[in-house]
C-alpha cells in the first residue's frame, strides 16, 4: 500500500564526502529545492569553516536554512525542525521537490522521523541568563542536575538546549509522528579515501582564507566562547589565533585529526539507520541515486 504522505528526499553523509555537490546535481534533475541540514551553516559569516556552497556552486538551485542567524545567537534542533516544516510546505506549494542535504544527523532525523518536540515557547529570560555563562559553567550546571548527561562538554548549543528542557520540565525522550515519506541517500567512502578527501579539503579552505575568516569573526566581536563551542575548524583556529595553540602546524595536525574523528562519529550515527540507501561513490553513484529517486517518486 503506497503512502499518501508528502515525499521528501535527503542526501546525508560525513564531512568532505561530496553530498552537497550530489544534492545540487539531483536537485537540478528533479526540480528540487535544498534545505541545508548543518548546525553551523545556519550562522551568517561562517562560510569556509562550515563548508557553505558558494552562489556559483549552487548552479541556480535554491538553498534554504543558510545564514538564518547571527553568530552567537541560540539555535536548536527544535528551531531547525519548525523552520524546515514551514519550508517544506512552501517548496511543495511551488510544485518543487523538498530535498534535505547535510551531515547533522539529529537535524535530519528530527524532520524526517517527526520528533514530537515541546511546543512550549522558550523562556527567553532563562535563555538570556544562560547566555551570560561560559560554556564550562553551563556544563557544570547541567552535570549538577543530571550527573550522567550524555553531551560533549564544549557543545554550547546542546548543553544550553538540555538546560532549557530541564527548566521547562520537558525531560522525556521525544515521541515520533512522521509527516513525510522519505528517501535517504547515503554518501560514503572507504576510510582511507575519506581521510585523504578531508586533508585535501582542509588544505583548500586554508588557501581560500579560513584562518582569516575566523580572525574576522573575532574582530567583529563574535565571542570566543561561541566559536569554541562550534567545534572543529572554528574551535582550533580560535585557539591558534588567541595563543592557546601557539604553533600553526600543531593546530592543523590537531584539527585534521579532530575532523576525521568527527566524520567517524557521523558515520556511526548514519549507519544505525537501516533505511539509508548507501551509494557506491567509487562507482556510478549519480546513476544509482537517480534510479533510487525515480523508484521513490513513482
Amino acid at each position: 500500500m503506497s503512502s499518501t504522505l508528502p515525499k521528501v528526499v535527503a542526501v546525508v553523509g560525513t564531512n568532505a564526502s561530496g553530498k552537497s555537490a550530489l544534492g545540487i546535481e539531483l536537485a537540478r534533475r528533479y526540480g528540487a529545492e535544498i534545505i541545508s541540514a548543518d548546525s553551523r551553516q545556519v550562522f551568517k559569516g561562517l562560510d569556509l569553516g562550515s563548508g557553505k556552497v558558494t552562489q556559483e556552486e549552487t548552479q541556480g538551485v535554491p538553498h534554504h536554512m543558510i545564514d538564518v542567524r547571527e553568530p552567537g545567537e541560540f539555535f536548536s534542533m527544535a528551531d531547525f525542525q519548525r523552520m524546515s516544516y514551514a519550508l517544506i510546505d512552501e517548496i511543495r506549494a511551488r510544485g518543487h521537490l523538498p530535498m534535505i542535504v547535510g551531515g547533522t544527523g539529529l537535524y535530519v532525523d528530527s524532520v524526517l522521523d517527526g520528533y514530537l518536540l515541546s511546543d512550549k515557547e522558550p523562556d527567553l529570560a532563562y535563555r538570556a541568563e544562560l547566555e551570560t555563562l561560559t560554556t564550562t559553567a553551563l556544563y557544570e550546571k547541567l552535570i549538577a542536575l543530571v550527573p550522567d548527561a550524555q553531551v560533549e562538554k564544549n557543545n554550547r548549543n546542546r548543553v544550553m538546549r538540555m538546560l532549557e528542557r530541564l527548566h521547562d520540565g520537558d525531560t522525556a525522550a521525544p515521541g515520533k509522528e512522521k509527516r513525510y515519506e522519505s528517501l535517504r541517500l547515503g554518501v560514503s567512502w572507504p576510510r582511507d579515501v575519506l581521510r585523504a578527501r578531508i586533508d585535501e579539503r582542509l588544505e583548500r579552505r586554508l588557501e581560500q582564507g579560513m584562518i582569516e575568516e575566523v580572525q574576522g569573526l573575532l574582530d567583529r566581536g563574535v565571542s570566543r566562547e561561541f566559536l569554541l563551542g562550534l567545534g572543529l575548524e572554528y574551535r582550533f583556529i580560535t585557539q591558534y589565533l588567541t595563543g592557546e595553540i601557539p604553533d600553526r602546524d600543531e593546530m592543523l595536525a590537531k584539527l585534521a585529526q579532530a575532523i576525521k574523528k568527527f566524520a567517524k562519529r557521523q558515520m556511526t550515527w548514519f549507519r544505525r539507520n537501516p533505511d539509508i540507501v548507501w551509494l557506491d561513490m567509487q562507482g556510478d553513484f549519480f546513476a544509482q541515486a537517480c534510479e533510487a529517486v525515480e523508484a521513490f517518486l513513482r
